[in-house]
């Protein structure tokens, strides 16, 4: 007989089922409501907690490691991001009615270390880039400016002067990457070159469809004094990047030569160079040494990629290299031979063709230095690829400098 106060396990089943049935319903309303209530806590905890984080100090750690990851200019870091304008051109504005400014700015830089000698060569060369569209600056290393002024593009380019300085010393101050950051290409020639088959647009479309970051124009041979074999011109070609004849004493080339001056080489009196590719070599050239001897073999470190693909000589449009003396080798002993031949039977003539020995010639001073300071850049070389652990070679199998 079952207790009275005894539940059958029939009826205390059922008993739970209606239980949890009717208790469900008011289960879920209460963890809805507790999930609710928890979002809002948690909420507003978060943005005490970030506030009481902030007033403690933790807040500024949190943004200082943020903004720590942000590239920026060394120097702009106290100024807004936004106002930062960290590259620049060498465009002129003008100082009034700038609305009617010239849309279009230059895609691409000529430069040339020039003096007063050389005038004509140079007029032939500014006429024909400043055609084509290039922006021009003129390095003056004589400190005769006004001198130009006869030409009509005198005001149209930009003009430098400093006394017996050459090209690159020039380059290094005037030339930072981001001043010359929105020129696509930056010529740096000398000013004894001939450019009568030379075109800069018909050069440019080249250079772009072959890849190449770093370039020269062929030389003419039968017009040119060539230094470097591999610069000559080479007939039925648009572009050559290597050349299988002798590359200097004990050097030869052939088809399995890998380094300078066989291939991934181009000489530096006629340079072009790629935006990228100048920003690399801008870094190359020593604030403190004034010639590029030795720079040649390195440049191909700054091709972007592989200096047997990306460096060439491009033959279709050629250039003739005159090799006129330039900051301070004057033309005397080539005048004096002329005016001997004038007047051969004159004694003031002969004694004027006669070799002086005594007679001092600046070049020889510039040769020597530019030797001391080659010895130098290689044991600048020779040091930094030693102690830079980071490093690493990409051309481990090159003739070391």
């Amino acid at each position: 007989m079952e207790s009275p106060c005894s539940v059958s396990p029939r009826a205390d089943q059922s008993s739970r089922r209606s239980y949890l049935c009717n208790f469900f319903p008011v289960a879920c309303l209460l963890c809805l409501a507790l999930f609710i209530g928890t979002t809002f806590l948690a909420s507003d905890y978060k943005e005490f907690g970030v506030q009481k984080f902030t007033q403690w100090g933790g807040g500024q750690k949190l943004r200082t490691n943020k903004c720590e990851n942000r590239c920026r200019p060394p120097g702009s870091e106290a100024l807004p991001q936004g106002i930062v304008a960290s590259t620049s051109n060498l465009e002129m504005i003008p100082l009034w009615n700038s609305s009617k400014k010239n849309i279009t700015s230059p895609a691409n830089l000529f430069v040339m270390a020039v003096g007063i000698k050389q005038k004509y060569l140079v007029n032939k060369m500014v006429v024909k880039f400043v055609a084509s569209g290039f922006a021009i600056m003129l390095f003056h290393y004589d400190g005769a400016v006004d001198e130009w002024k006869d030409f009509e593009w005198h005001s149209q380019v930009i003009h430098v002067s400093a006394t017996s300085q050459t090209k690159w010393w020039f380059a290094k101050r005037f030339l930072h990457p981001d001043i010359v950051a929105e020129y696509d290409y930056i010529f740096l020639w000398d000013e004894d070159l001939g450019v009568d088959d030379f075109h800069p647009e018909k050069y440019l479309s080249i250079i772009e469809r072959e890849g190449l970051e770093i370039s020269q124009p062929a030389l003419d041979p039968a017009k040119s004094e060539i230094h470097h074999l591999i610069t000559a011109r080479l007939r039925n070609s648009i572009v050559h990047r290597r050349t299988y004849r002798p590359g200097g004493p004990g050097k030869v080339c052939n088809a399995q030569s890998t380094s300078p001056p066989c291939t991934g080489w181009i000489e530096m009196m006629a340079p072009v160079f790629s935006r990228a590719a100048w920003r690399c070599v801008w870094y190359l050239i020593q604030n403190d040494l004034i010639y590029a001897w030795g720079l040649d073999m390195q440049l191909g470190y700054c091709a972007q990629g592989d200096r047997m693909n990306r460096v060439g000589i491009v033959d279709a449009e050629y250039v003739v290299h005159y090799n006129r003396p330039t900051l301070g080798g004057a033309d005397e002993d080539k005048t004096q031979s002329t005016s001997s031949e004038d007047d051969s039977g004159s004694e003031n003539a002969k004694a004027a063709a006669t070799p002086k020995s005594h007679k001092h010639d600046p070049r020889v001073e510039v040769r020597r230095q530019s030797y001391v300071e080659l010895a130098e850049f290689k044991r600048r070389w020779r040091k930094a690829s030693r102690e830079d652990r980071c490093w690493v070679n990409p051309y481990p199998q090159s003739i070391p400098l």
